[in-house]
């Protein structure tokens, strides 16, 4: 009896671990209405020119290049 009693308390361990696993995925991405605040101007990442400047100015004073904001790395050749 207890023999089947820690069988059943696995299986259904199990059971929630398995289907815990596959609900954690299924609210991926982004829905259709919320796109619409995603696309507003405020939201890009590039959208305050003064950031931008201020940005640049500094990656150009650790770097010693102007340019290439899209690359990674830290100056060290360590990517």
């Amino acid at each position: 009896m207890k023999k089947n009693l820690i069988r059943f308390n696995i299986k259904a361990g199990l059971a929630i671990v398995i289907l815990t696993g596959l609900s954690a995925c299924s609210t991926l991405g982004v829905e259709p209405w919320e796109k619409d605040q995603l696309a507003r101007a405020d939201m890009a990442l590039d959208s305050e020119k003064l950031d931008m400047a201020l940005d640049d100015h500094i990656y150009f004073s650790k770097e010693g290049t102007s340019g290439g904001r899209s690359l990674a790395g830290g100056g060290c050749g360590c990517n």
